[in-house]
């Protein structure tokens, strides 16, 4: 399946403006995909990032060159320094790149970010300034394309509302075919102000009192490494989860441990600036 191409005239400092405001903001994009690895049922539709590559490589994603080709990646992962992911569709015009192809790029080198939810989109900076300049008709035709509702372009929303009606419908379109959903149009944005971004994650919330009980049980839980050599205070950290920081603090967790590349805790959470958490590890 081919991505629906839509030019941009290239060298706008505001395409540069709108990556810069997904570079600031990936941080709540990594929020999410991290809680999600952790659902037992999966919530998200579609969870990518976009690169920009030419015939020579990876490019930064303000180059203005026609033959830059800006493509969405999946499978994302991240270090705390590097974005890791695998390209979803094979490139319309380039020969360098292809789908499944294994993707990885600092931060700095991140053009946007994107994920689904009961089919309503959160990010997505460079579509919707792509989507901010098309005739009300042409994006019906854009969101149709991708089968996913992203609202009003001049209101990008990067956190779900709490407090919106519960989606009706499951998204299908561009996106939702890779990524193996199918289904009917999205629902109606939710209404209402956006919410506090920075407010602690619900499943944190949720998740501190039962993740005491189990470290009361077994203490060792709070020092264990995975096969990476990370620590749950390090995936947390990254995370920017507070809540669940605090309580692994206080049941004996190393704040001085190093991940297997050579990160503290702290200085995850600092590349992400998670200023609580920071505070929490200092």
């Amino acid at each position: 399946m081919s991505e629906p191409v839509y030019f941009f005239e290239g060298g706008d400092p505001t395409m540069a403006q709108a990556s810069a405001s997904a570079q600031a903001t990936f941080k709540y994009f990594w929020r999410e995909l991290a809680w999600e690895a952790r659902r037992i049922i999966p919530a998200l539709e579609v969870a990518a990032v976009k690169a920009s590559f030419s015939e020579e490589g990876r490019v930064p994603p303000t180059d203005d060159d026609p033959s830059v080709e800006h493509m969405w990646l999946g499978q994302v992962d991240f270090d705390g320094r590097r974005i890791h992911g695998v390209l979803l569709n094979d490139p319309n015009w380039l020969s360098s790149v292809r789908s499944g192809e294994a993707v990885e790029l600092p931060v700095e080198e991140l053009g946007d970010w994107m994920y689904a939810q009961g089919g309503r989109v959160y990010g997505a900076f460079t579509v919707n300034l792509m989507r901010s300049q098309m005739s009300p008709k042409e994006r019906r035709g854009h969101d149709t394309a991708w089968g996913l509702e992203f609202g009003d372009p001049a209101r990008i929303e990067v956190v779900p509302n709490p407090h919106a009606p519960a989606p009706k419908k499951k998204a299908g379109g561009f996106l939702g075919g890779l990524m193996g959903k199918g289904g009917d149009a999205p629902p109606e944005p939710p209404p209402g102000p956006a919410p506090d971004p920075n407010a602690e994650h619900p499943m944190s919330v949720n998740m501190a009192p039962k993740l005491a009980e189990q470290l009361a049980r077994d203490p060792s839980m709070a020092r264990a490494r995975d096969d990476r050599g990370w620590t749950l205070l390090h995936h947390q950290a990254l995370a920017g989860s507070a809540a669940t920081v605090r309580v692994l603090l206080e049941h004996g967790a190393d704040r001085d441990a190093k991940t297997g590349h050579g990160m503290t805790a702290r200085e995850l959470a600092e590349s992400l600036g998670w200023e609580k958490v920071v505070a929490l590890l200092a």
